[in-house]
């Protein structure tokens, strides 16, 4: 595992396994808010800030879709990172399709740019990243967090009215982001990154009993929050459109797929076809990146070629109480 110590970039750190061989995630370092409050460091606007992403890692898509859907595109700019990681962590390729330079800080790498935020950090090196172009620092590198600024903290530039986290919902988003973590968005990588047979069937059994469950949920509800759209669903999605593609075969999730869920699969493709959301998924970038750059699971880093699916078919869940937000508005 790669790692920034002390400023410094190392290649020969340890993985993140415990001593019963189950993957655990680090926390993010970077933790700032930006608020309307007149004493914050980091106040809304449009132009000030920045997203670094890439299009294959399902923590950074979610800031992808809250920009999309809340219609920030004018006012959040973004750069995104090559889908392959190698030694030397997240690079900008700008000849690659679907890449950016770095059109903010001219860097090679994403660990440049926290070093010029914390010339002394220690952390690994992740998307998203939000960048604050006056301050010239990282705001914040945690997508949870992210997503629920965006949400929140920036409506006053966005040119769409669009609430993912509305009063009356929010409790119940809250609890369903926080359940839905463990077994599912990390889940998959538990299942993947395990490293013995015993870690490897708790996470797997975990996994396909919370997918099971949310799928009876989804049986007469559009939404897992109920008739809105929330942050909950943009959670959850980032994980199920990589399902099929990437997690069940090459992080063994290879119980069932998710075009077989009776409830999930159509929900999925409602969320799909939501204005503003296909447009962030790279299907390309996500396979290359999986399958290239975890030697470990795949060192052959051959890319596999299915399945074949149509997010565009036709889902019936307009059916159920709820719906969408309007289509997207035109910018001014």
């Amino acid at each position: 595992m790669n790692k920034l110590i002390d400023g410094e970039w190392h290649t020969d750190v340890s993985e993140s396994t415990n001593e019963d061989g189950e993957f655990e995630r680090q926390e993010t370092t970077f933790r700032n808010w930006i608020s309307d409050d007149p004493d914050a460091r980091f106040q809304p606007g449009s132009g000030r800030y920045h997203l670094y992403v890439s299009y294959a890692c399902p923590w950074a898509h979610r800031t992808l879709l809250v920009r999309a859907l809340k219609g920030l595109e004018d006012a959040i700019t973004v750069d995104v990172v090559d889908p392959f990681r190698a030694d030397d962590g997240w690079q900008f390729t700008p000849e690659k399709e679907g890449c950016t330079p770095d059109r903010i800080n001219g860097a090679d790498y994403l660990r440049e740019l926290y070093v010029e935020a914390d010339p002394d950090v220690t952390c690994r090196v992740t998307v998203p990243v939000l960048w604050d172009k006056q301050e010239d620092t990282i705001v914040n590198n945690e997508s949870a967090e992210i997503i629920r600024i965006l949400d929140t903290e920036m409506g006053a530039v966005a040119s769409r009215d669009v609430d993912l986290y509305p009063e009356g919902y929010r409790d119940e988003v809250d609890r369903i982001i926080e359940e839905i973590y463990e077994p599912i968005n990390n889940g998959v990588y538990r299942t993947g990154f395990a490293k013995t047979q015993a870690a490897y069937d708790r996470a797997v059994d975990e996994l396909f009993d919370a997918l099971d469950g949310w799928d009876d949920v989804l049986d007469d509800q559009r939404y897992l929050a109920g008739d809105r759209l929330t942050e909950a669903d943009v959670c959850m999605f980032t994980t199920l459109v990589r399902f099929d593609q990437v997690y069940h075969t090459h992080f063994m999730c290879n119980k069932q797929f998710i075009h077989q869920y009776d409830n999930l699969w159509p929900y999925l493709r409602d969320l799909y076809q939501t204005p503003g959301v296909a447009d962030t998924v790279r299907m390309d970038h996500i396979k290359e990146h999986y399958y290239t750059t975890h030697p470990d699971v795949t060192p052959s880093r051959i890319i596999a070629a299915g399945p074949e699916l149509d997010f565009e078919a036709d889902h019936d869940r307009d059916a159920l109480p709820g719906g969408p937000p309007e289509p997207l508005a035109v910018s001014p």
